[in-house]
């Protein structure tokens, strides 16, 4: 039986309904994503690099991960509410600095900015924590994330038939509108979900070693950043793949990006309907090992002489598929090793998991930028899949260990 607290949309008393997290959770994908087709044209009308319009993902990452430290302890000690509020106005600000800049420089600026919309997708998933208990948190958290997945299926493709039609501006004033949108349904919709704790903050720092020791949180912790490291370094590699590998426009690009997306809403829908019944551990292991069988698939046809656009990509679609039924599972379970940590947690372990995905869209860049086709983004992707199984492996055995003492 669900123990769910009652919801009523557009009503501040209750907590906020499902159609708010998913939009709060899927305005940070959307903001990483709806640009990646532009890419190219950016870096011409920039006058820069590669690897420096790179920086739009790995320092974007970066900013993402250390802010989410931060987040976790403040909303635990304020609420979700304010935090959210807040961070949206930023996020909408920041978009306009993007819309207006004229340098690489001042892009950049803003675009590091625009990472406090990262609080939508860490306070998601603590709102729903704080509603219900583990295993119906890892269902739910994979129904946010199966509306959420929507969001990156259409964003580059929004993304790139804007930049087609009306330049590559209109995209980051499509992301102001959409802010502003969310902005005024949160202040609608979301009710508080937490209770200050009504501790300092160095009273809450003096509890990070209770989660920080614990072995088992950093193995849920490592195992999201690995499979969705999969995912990132797809995002920092595949637009430099698509144009100067397979030669292909934004508006193409656009629609081969939402082949993950497909994957990932396939995989939230079945972490959604099975977690409850199938336990965490269980579904993190199918989902790695979709991602495994996947990426060596995919690296062992481009070998055998069968790359093309649609292998890459449709190959890609395991990767989404795998993060679906990863990500929301270890997520539960990072969130409930310490409950009465659940923002702090949510904070730290998304900020591991982009940190590792800001280090490797980074590392992808230069990479690719080296030369050898496709090969060296497939190959960092295959690695991040098994370092993802290593990680559950030992979460699974450590889960043992405890029950035999």
């Amino acid at each position: 039986m669900s123990t769910a607290p009652e919801v009523r949309f557009l009503d501040r008393t209750t907590p906020p309904h499902i159609l708010t997290l998913v939009l709060l959770a899927g305005v940070s994908a959307m903001n990483m994503s709806v640009f990646l087709p532009s890419l190219p044209r950016m870096t011409e009308e920039f006058g820069t690099t590669n690897s420096i319009m790179q920086l739009s993902v790995s320092l974007y990452l970066a900013c993402t991960a250390v802010m989410q430290i931060i987040i976790g302890p403040v909303s635990d000690k304020f609420g979700r509410r304010p935090v959210i509020a807040i961070a949206l106005i930023i996020f909408v600000l920041a978009s306009i600095g993007c819309y207006f800049a004229t340098t690489i420089e001042t892009f950049l600026f803003f675009r590091m900015l625009q990472a406090t919309v990262a609080v939508g997708m860490v306070l998601s998933r603590a709102i729903v924590r704080d509603m219900v208990p583990q295993e119906e948190a890892a269902s739910m958290i994979g129904y946010v994330t199966m509306g959420m997945s929507l969001v990156p299926m259409f964003a580059p493709m929004i993304g790139g038939a804007l930049d087609e039609l009306f330049g590559w501006r209109t995209t980051f004033l499509f992301l102001i509108i959409f802010g502003a949108g969310l902005a005024i349904l949160c202040w609608l919709d979301q009710g508080e979900t937490v209770k200050s704790s009504g501790q300092s903050f160095r009273q809450q720092v003096r509890q990070y070693p209770e989660l920080f020791t614990s072995r088992r949180f950093w193995g849920y912790a490592l195992c999201a950043a690995f499979a969705s490291g999969a995912f990132f370094a797809f995002l920092g590699g595949a637009p430099f793949v698509a144009t100067k590998v397979y030669g292909m426009s934004p508006t193409a690009t656009g629609f081969f990006f939402g082949m993950p997306a497909i994957g990932y809403a396939l995989g939230n829908y079945l972490s959604g309907r099975f977690s409850v019944r199938m336990g965490i551990d269980a579904m993190i292991v199918a989902g790695v090992s979709i991602l495994i069988v996947g990426m060596s698939l995919s690296l062992l046809l481009t070998y055998a002489g069968f790359g093309s656009a649609w292998l890459f990509f449709g190959f890609c679609t395991f990767v989404g598929v795998g993060n679906g039924l990863v990500l929301p599972n270890a997520t539960a379970g990072l969130l409930s090793v310490r409950p009465h940590l659940a923002g702090t947690a949510s904070g730290i372990g998304s900020a591991v998991m982009i940190g590792g995905g800001a280090a490797l869209a980074a590392v992808t860049g230069v990479a690719l930028e080296a030369g050898g086709g496709s090969y060296p983004l497939q190959w960092i992707m295959w690695i991040s899949a098994v370092l993802s199984y290593l990680a559950i492996f030992y979460v699974q055995r450590r889960t043992r260990d405890l029950i035999e003492t």
